[in-house]
């Protein structure tokens, strides 16, 4: 596996903060209805590169559609730093744009067409 980066994170408010190893500055841009709005870029990592460093309690959660993708926000300031998708169920997608050092300009973007997210699906790794 490839060594990692681990790089901190958070809410607006900092009220959730995290921690996470990134082994590849690769990120999604999804156009989906809830990835635009947010201005969400996909880092999807296994549970053992995530680490949640406070604010549990200072999570709610919102799930549309099919119910399988868990949107987790602060519910001070109604940032999503992270979430589970579900593409991934098994995996914790970060929020490239919550990580405390602006390091989204390294990470190579790949599109993914959301909006049509059943034709495409196959095509996340």
């Amino acid at each position: 596996m490839t060594s990692a980066e681990w790089h901190a994170g958070s809410c607006h408010c900092g009220a959730v903060r995290f921690r996470v190893a990134v082994r590849k500055f690769e990120a999604i841009d999804c156009n989906c209805s809830i990835c635009h709005r947010l201005g969400f870029l996909h880092l999807i990592v296994p549970p053992d590169d995530f680490e949640l460093v406070s604010g549990e309690d200072q999570l709610s959660e919102y799930r549309f559609n099919t119910g399988v993708a868990r949107h987790r926000f602060c519910k001070t300031c109604g940032i999503h730093p992270f979430y589970t998708p579900r593409s991934h169920p098994d995996r914790i997608d970060v929020n490239v744009r919550c990580l405390d050092r602006a390091l989204y300009p390294r990470f190579q973007l790949t599109s993914f067409d959301g909006e049509n997210w059943e034709d495409n699906v196959g095509k996340l790794g």
